[in-house]
């Protein structure tokens, strides 16, 4: 069970990280109306609100890299919760930009 929910949670990231560098628009379909967001103080509820917001951000292209993914089950049935670290470099910036996700 384990090992199941450490490959699901990584190919999710990958899925999630690769839409997010090339084609944010279509991120989503990844989100619930329950989903949140919180961005520098900013709360927001609902696929539609995030996407509005991750759509708004000020560069095009982006790369993630990932340095660490943890996953475990979720008290909910049959999900998982996904945490994420890593970089994000973008095209006008000298140094990467650290992140975490959860």
């Amino acid at each position: 069970m384990e090992e199941q929910v450490e490959l699901v949670g990584r190919a999710f990231v990958e899925h999630y990280y690769h839409l997010f560098d090339t084609d944010r628009s279509s991120l989503a379909s990844l989100y619930h109306q329950s989903s949140m967001l919180t961005f520098e103080g900013q709360k927001l509820q609902g696929g539609d609100n995030i996407c509005s917001k991750i759509n708004q951000l000020p560069f095009d292209k982006c790369h993630h890299l990932i340095s660490t993914i943890d996953s475990q089950p979720s008290s909910f049935a049959g999900g998982i919760v996904v945490f994420v670290s890593g970089s994000l470099r973008l095209a006008e910036e000298d140094h990467p930009l650290r992140f975490s996700q959860g």
